[in-house]
């Protein structure tokens, strides 16, 4: 099975994320679209079929190529080490 490119899961995870928090503060219509168009592309890129599911095997992804804890450097990416919460 293929691997999606771990840079184009990060870029989806942050949109979800950041769809998830503009729905949350006020909901409208074409924000939910949106949302539910990032979170099927999720389920398809991880070959999931729930966001849950997506969230947590996009999360292992991008674990896999972070360096452990004691040796772990700044990302030029932004990346922190936290997982996503759904």
């Amino acid at each position: 099975m293929l691997e999606p490119d771990p840079k184009v899961v990060r870029e989806l995870l942050t949109r979800y994320a950041s769809l998830r928090i503009a729905q949350a503060e006020r909901e409208r219509p074409a924000t939910a679209r949106e949302l539910a168009d990032v979170s099927y592309t999720l389920c398809v890129m991880m070959a999931t079929t729930g966001i849950h599911d997506a969230v947590a095997k996009a999360d292992a992804l991008l674990a896999k190529g972070r360096a452990p804890d004691a040796v772990r450097t700044a990302d030029p990416d932004g990346e922190n080490g936290l997982p996503l919460a759904v």
